[in-house]
């Protein structure tokens, strides 16, 4: 760890894995004296995206600032285990019988209106806007399962003792991107050009109203991918699930708790909750090993721990640099679609850190609980 050297402002502490690259220390720069900024807390995955960095948690006492949550609100991690040996990908029968299941099941996507799914756990009514409740009463519907694209997955894994599990990671879909755009419309320039709502308004309420239901419409969108998964291995293999073996997070997101003796708005974007004994999933990049932890509830890191390994190459630069002998190579011993060759190299392994790297600079937020290593591999086209 190490503190910050950076003009005076809001107070920041600093979790590294490797040097902070220029744009990203310039991207935190212009975020510190933004208004009612209190703290910031970056973490070792940190890597410059918009407005606020990817890695980084930030508190307010009254104002919330949209682009400190992003668009994908809610986006996160759910593990399911198995009762079961990871044995069994070895045969490529059962692998290639895997890995087609998701592709039939899992839209990347919308589902076709016939295996749509329903809502009945989310009150639509409930979103501020009538904007909002069409969006999630029609396209919420048919996206609600599906996985969508970027470096979002599901990932057969195995642990220590070779015990199976899935990993899936995705978020809220249109609906998040939505919830975003629409509160942007309706937020005033504050300090450092970026747009704010104030929660004492009603338009900062119906924000922080309308993030919430958009994280509870991503956990429900991750529970339904799981519930395929499950599905397609008990129908395989005849394999449950071990219901205690589960974990679920999110790391884009906005909620009010309190530090420091205050409450506060800690805004995480790429950055997961790591409160003392909650359990957290921090996944490596595709083809590389992923951890189970625990938090350790750092106040000085806004209780709060690094969400992955963090991009090292924009997806352009990783789409120049390897070619599919590269990511063939990067992927060795895992299983994935070999027609999505082209897709897949803006997201191979060496495009991003190294998550081992990550989890050393952060000893202090979480300790691992469970190291796992991937077999499979499916993401959307």
């Amino acid at each position: 760890m190490s503190s910050s050297d950076l003009t005076e402002a809001a107070p920041v502490r600093i979790w590294l894995a490797m040097p902070m690259e220029l744009s990203a220390r310039q991207a935190l720069e212009r975020v510190r004296p933004a208004e009612d900024v209190v703290h910031i807390a970056v973490m070792p995955d940190v890597h410059l995206a918009g407005d606020v960095c990817v890695g980084t948690a930030m508190a307010t006492r009254r104002l919330v600032y949209p682009s400190a949550v992003g668009g994908d609100i809610g986006c996160g991690m759910l593990a399911i285990a198995f009762d079961a040996s990871a044995d069994l990908l070895r045969d490529p029968a059962n692998a290639g019988a895997l890995l087609r299941a998701p592709g039939d099941r899992i839209p990347a996507q919308r589902r076709h209106r016939s295996r749509a799914y329903g809502l009945s756990e989310l009150n639509v009514n409930e979103l501020s806007h009538a904007t909002l409740r069409s969006l999630a009463i029609d396209e919420g519907k048919l996206q609600l399962g599906t996985l969508g694209g970027g470096n979002h997955f599901v990932e057969m894994q195995t642990d220590e003792d070779g015990r199976l599990w899935v990993m899936i990671h995705s978020g809220s879909r249109a609906l998040g991107q939505e919830v975003k755009r629409h509160h942007l419309s309706r937020a005033v320039i504050r300090s450092a050009s970026m747009m704010a709502l104030n929660t004492d308004t009603t338009d900062g309420q119906a924000y922080l109203h309308d993030q919430d239901w958009a994280r509870r419409y991503a956990k429900a969108n991750r529970r339904a991918m799981g519930s395929e998964v499950v599905e397609a291995v008990r129908t395989l293999f005849g394999i449950e699930p071990v219901e205690p073996l589960e974990i679920g997070c999110d790391h884009n997101h906005v909620q009010r708790e309190s530090h420091f003796g205050r409450s506060l708005l800690v805004h995480r974007k790429g950055a997961m909750p790591a409160d003392a004994g909650s359990a957290g999933v921090v996944p490596g990049s595709m083809g590389t090993i992923s951890y189970h932890v625990e938090g350790l509830g750092c106040e000085a890191a806004l209780r709060s721990s690094a969400h992955g390994a963090g991009r090292l190459l924009s997806r352009h630069a990783a789409r120049e640099r390897f070619d599919r002998q590269d990511l063939r190579r990067q992927m060795e011993g895992v299983w994935f679609d070999p027609r999505l060759h082209d897709v897949l190299r803006e997201e191979s392994p060496r495009s991003y850190k190294d998550v081992r790297r990550v989890m050393a600079a952060q000893q202090e937020l979480v300790p691992v609980t469970r190291t796992l290593r991937p077999l499979l591999v499916y993401k959307g086209r």
